[in-house]
């Protein structure tokens, strides 16, 4: 499979992620958009939208991570652990998937975009807006282990990489949110490929823009 990526991009190390877990080979073709590679004639040709990550899985091709996610562990996944087939787990997972999103990394996005690729000063409202969608996660990790039940789901990926980029690359503060702190500590710990993948990944993202002043 052909895996059309950017190391920095949390949606995109999730995939990656989550091939590891599956035990599945990826071929890793880097896509630089700052140089805008993605808007080069042979990507249009792939993926229209020009968006990253993208997977070529033979003559199928697929992109938006969620989507990715969930469409690896239904064809490649030795079982339905990691996306549940109950309807009711997998409304879940979904929900959380929904809610990395378009809540939590949304409003990452919409905090810190401007400040790391435009120089502007970080506003202490869109700050506040994110760290409701922290409590939000607080909230969820204070029932259940992991973000979509008692055990590691696609969910859990997805939401990894947002925090880890939220921890690393905005150096935001995470202290206060207990659940969160304990989740993250363990996948931390248990998820394969977390240095390597999203802490180097969000390094790298970090080091690409303007230095965050808060």
């Amino acid at each position: 499979m052909d895996f059309y990526h950017l190391p920095l991009s949390a949606p995109c190390q999730s995939i990656r992620l989550l091939a590891k877990a599956l035990g599945l080979h990826l071929n890793l073709k880097e896509v630089d958009l700052l140089k805008g590679e993605h808007l080069k004639p042979e990507f249009l040709k792939i993926n229209p939208q020009h968006t990253v990550p993208t997977l070529v899985d033979n003559d199928f091709v697929l992109w938006e991570s969620r989507a990715i996610l969930t469409y690896l562990c239904e064809k490649y996944g030795k079982n339905d652990g990691l996306y549940p087939k109950d309807p009711k787990k997998r409304a879940v997972v979904n929900q959380r998937l929904y809610f990395d999103m378009g809540t939590l990394y949304q409003r990452f996005s919409q905090a810190f975009y401007p400040v790391m690729m435009e120089g502007k000063e970080l506003n202490p409202e869109l700050v506040v807006k994110l760290d409701e969608a922290l409590e939000f996660l607080e909230s969820f990790l204070d029932k259940t282990p992991f973000a979509a039940g008692d055990k590691l789901t696609v969910a859990d990926f997805s939401l990894l990489t947002s925090i880890t980029t939220i921890d690393v690359t905005a150096g935001h503060d995470l202290s206060k949110y207990a659940n969160i702190q304990r989740w993250y500590s363990q996948l931390q710990e248990s998820v394969a490929g977390h240095q390597d993948i999203c802490v180097e990944g969000a390094i790298q993202f970090r080091d690409s823009f303007n230095p965050i002043n808060k």
